[in-house]
């Protein structure tokens, strides 16, 4: 087995979901710290910047959330 076949393999699992969900939430530091540097400074544009960063960060978060139930389902099943 290749070593991008177990990597393929750990991001479907259930560590490897945790591992993404908090990365993608550890984004969010770099983002609360973008808008507090926007608000400082006044500027819309690093502003609005930090918004559509932190959406994205938030949209990724609940899809892998959303694979993790996935994840729990398909287990649930497999038991039976």
């Amino acid at each position: 087995m290749s070593t991008l076949n177990k990597y393929k393999g750990f991001r479907k699992s259930r560590p490897g979901l945790y591992l993404a969900i908090g990365s993608s939430l550890f984004g969010v530091v770099g983002i609360v710290k973008q808008v507090q540097l926007a608000r400082r400074e006044t500027d819309r544009l690093k502003l609005l910047d930090a918004v559509v960063s932190g959406a994205a960060v938030l949209t990724n978060a609940a899809i892998l959330v959303r694979e993790l139930r996935r994840l729990d389902i398909d287990d649930v099943l497999a038991d039976d």
